[in-house]
């Protein structure tokens, strides 16, 4: 017998639209430091603020792209968990899925998840501090941070700072997908970092039903039609083997 609710696998496996919104959770389970706890050894006397937001970079370049380069090769080195392995799974059973993550280190799609919006960039892109485009550092370039081969502006980490705007094609999407599904499963976040923290309450909204994955209390826990308690790379797995068992 199933240790999820029978209405729950149903909603599953009828689900027109399944959106799911990740958070920082989901990649502690592989190894990479949630943003706080990147605050540490070497980098543990600065705040998030001092490392992370336009200013920052503007006010010494070098110390935050050495921070970011440090954060590349912790992401680089993590591999996907069985939480990110579900929901390639999950994908494949349901005819819409639409997969929003506030995490930057693309261990979704090394996983194998096709329908992904990045809300909060990429660690792994580069762009021009000043255009704005995706470019590519020069292998030759020795400037620390490296130097946009166009105009000469430092490039960037392509990720969302303190202060910045979300992606405006990103949010948009993410907005639509979570007024037009009937599922919603908020996975591994706070449910308090907005605009990413309003999807499932716009999913509430249209009328969804709405799971709550997570190992704590959130802001969302009380609205959400269920809430399961644990770790996502324990529970993911098991909820898409209920929903959809394997064929003997």
């Amino acid at each position: 017998m199933s240790k999820f609710d029978q209405q729950l696998l149903k909603a599953l496996r009828n689900a027109r639209h399944l959106f799911v919104l990740t958070g920082a959770g989901v990649s502690a389970e592989s190894g990479v430091p949630t943003f706080r706890d990147a605050m540490s050894g070497l980098w543990a006397r600065f705040r998030p603020e001092d490392l992370a937001a336009p200013e920052a970079f503007a006010a010494n370049p070098k110390r935050v792209w050495e921070w970011y380069a440090w954060r590349r090769r912790l992401c680089a080195s993590a591999k996907p968990n069985p939480a990110h392995y579900a929901l390639v799974e999950m994908e494949r059973h349901v005819p819409r899925f639409t997969l929003a993550t506030q995490n930057v280190d693309d261990l979704h799609r090394r996983a194998g998840s096709r329908s992904l919006i990045e809300l909060h960039g990429n660690i792994h892109r580069t762009i021009c501090s000043r255009e704005r485009k995706r470019v590519e550092p020069r292998p030759q370039d020795r400037d620390v941070p490296p130097r946009c081969p166009n105009c000469g502006a430092p490039l960037r980490p392509d990720v969302v700072w303190f202060g910045e705007p979300l992606p405006e094609a990103a949010q948009q999407e993410a907005l639509a997908a979570a007024a037009d599904c009937d599922v919603c499963l908020s996975i591994g976040t706070s449910s308090a970092v907005y605009p990413a923290a309003a999807l499932p309450e716009i999913a509430l909204e249209a009328g969804a039903t709405v799971v709550e994955i997570n190992p704590a209390e959130t802001p969302l826990s009380r609205r959400a039609r269920y809430a399961l308690r644990g770790p996502a790379g324990e529970i993911l797995p098991a909820l898409t083997q209920a929903a959809w068992p394997p064929a003997c």
